[in-house]
């Protein structure tokens, strides 16, 4: 059980020691008025999609400058795997620092933005006194109640995911997300994050089956009433294998549909694992688009 107090003053010098403090990193990307990039670098262990392979600090850095190279807008670190299908493995906050240590700050100088993917608000807080510039949480603010007032204290944008415990057939999936976006944003007004530093991502994969996944991307407009960026994850999932059988390193064809189908129903951020061809197909679907 944490210690609100310390917890508390930890968030404080974390804050305080970030040298990128009120800025909005979310509000300079979305001048550019383009589908954006999120490259994922996974410095776990346990990954679905990668199974590891950036676990090694050397190895997770290397593929940080390809994905920059390659033209990623943002930079997603994260040490703790979510494993969207089940079992997650829970990792100690000591053992989630050390792995994002030799990473994170040394990401962080190659110049785009970095946001940290953790469940844990004092990561989250160590991560932005480090340099990260967003926080992606995959429980919006609703798993640790000090997420929302370390998002606020620091002035960082957070993405705000939908998530459930566990994938539901019966459930009316959109009305379920919605529900879910009404409450995270409840709790953001309460702790005072700035509207205009929040991104609703529906969770694809997450708690949900996958035509309910399927449903999301295709009903993507159902949440742009709440005025907010929406950001779509589709890489690599598992509804894709549904469709057609296939690993996650098989599954490229069905990620660029899926985020060129996301972007036209209203994406502005697509979270990927490939962000070459991704960068790729977003620039000839946009040039088709400017030919008509």
């Amino acid at each position: 059980m944490a210690q609100p107090m310390a917890t508390s003053l930890q968030h404080k010098r974390d804050a305080a020691a970030s040298p990128a403090l009120g800025e909005n990193a979310l509000a300079r990307l979305l001048l550019r008025a383009r589908p954006l990039v999120m490259g994922v670098l996974n410095v776990t262990p346990d990954s679905f999609s990668d199974g590891g392979r950036f676990l090694d600090p050397a190895a997770a850095l290397a593929q940080a400058h390809r994905l920059v190279a390659e033209g990623a807008d943002i930079l997603d670190v994260g040490a703790e795997s979510t494993r969207p299908y089940g079992g997650p493995v829970a990792v100690p906050r000591d053992e989630e620092r050390a792995r994002l240590a030799p990473v994170l700050s040394e990401a962080v100088k190659l110049g785009i933005p970095v946001s940290i993917d953790t469940l844990k608000a004092d990561v989250a807080a160590w991560a932005l006194g480090q340099g990260a510039a967003i926080v992606n949480d995959v429980w919006g603010l609703q798993r640790d109640p000090d997420m929302a007032p370390v998002v606020a204290e620091r002035g960082a944008p957070v993405i705000i995911m939908h998530n459930r415990e566990q994938a539901d057939p019966a459930v009316d999936i959109v009305a379920d997300v919605t529900a879910f976006f009404a409450r995270s944003l409840e709790i953001a007004a309460r702790a005072g994050i700035d509207r205009a530093r929040i991104v609703l991502d529906p969770g694809i994969g997450f708690g949900k089956t996958p035509e309910q996944s399927i449903t999301c991307i295709a009903r993507l407009a159902a949440w742009r009433g709440f005025g907010l960026p929406l950001l779509v994850g589709a890489s690599r999932k598992r509804f894709i294998h549904s469709l057609v059988p296939s690993t996650p390193d098989e599954r490229l064809g069905g990620s660029l549909a899926a985020h060129l189908i996301a972007v036209e129903h209203g994406a502005t951020i697509v979270r990927v694992h490939d962000v070459a061809p991704t960068v790729q197909a977003f620039a000839v679907a946009a040039a088709i688009r400017r030919a008509k």
